[in-house]
């Protein structure tokens, strides 16, 4: 093989790994350093199997919203800005898509299990959409459910142990789910509601 043709190849295959570099590293950085949505491209699993407790106290997995479409948010209900802009987003996607609305749940799961008891979660999610549920759970069983989304998060650098205030890190996403369980598409602040809503309702049943 000439040289020329062999340099060529070890340029594309660094150009490749380079690029799922980038990719992975997007996925970890603070929800303002993010700047475009993405779609899933296939190749990276999204969503698996968790089980948790609702904002009314009822046992739920994700088995339990099988046979419908799913908006899911990880965030926290003491986060001063990102997680109630992107769940005010996440309720106007819900108006923008009329009837078709009736198609898909709203699903917020806190990161932040201490604070976020069902009670909590309740006054919380019913203050955005009527149809929003809340789940939390244990420490594992929000580490297991982040896991299978892919959801980074952590307490803020600064945060002091005794600080009942404190902040949390992670990843700032809305996961558009189908019926099976899968993944459709991924969408962040980036994106306008009237394009969000027109992403979802074209994977849509009529």
């Amino acid at each position: 093989m000439k040289r020329s043709r062999i340099f060529g190849i070890t340029v594309l295959i660094l150009a490749l790994l380079i690029g799922g570099a980038a990719v992975i590293i997007d996925g970890l950085r603070d929800p303002g350093q993010r700047s475009v949505a993405s779609r899933t491209s296939g190749t990276i699993a999204i969503g698996g199997p968790y089980e948790l407790t609702s904002h009314t106290g009822e046992r739920m997995s994700n088995a339990s919203f099988l046979g419908t479409h799913q908006l899911i948010y990880f965030g926290y209900t003491f986060c001063p800005d990102v997680c109630p802009t992107e769940l005010q987003d996440m309720a106007a996607v819900m108006d923008e898509l009329g009837e078709a609305a009736a198609q898909v749940t709203p699903v917020f799961i806190t990161i932040d299990p201490d604070r976020d008891d069902p009670e909590q979660m309740a006054a919380y999610v019913e203050a955005f959409h009527p149809r929003m549920v809340g789940l939390t759970g244990t420490e594992q069983e929000i580490a297991t459910a982040a896991k299978a989304y892919r959801v980074y998060y952590a307490r803020a650098p600064d945060a002091k142990a005794d600080d009942p205030y404190y902040l949390m890190d992670h990843s700032n996403f809305i996961y558009f789910m189908g019926p099976d369980g899968q993944n459709i598409d991924i969408f962040n602040g980036q994106m306008s509601i009237e394009e969000m809503a027109s992403r979802i309702g074209a994977a849509l049943p009529n």
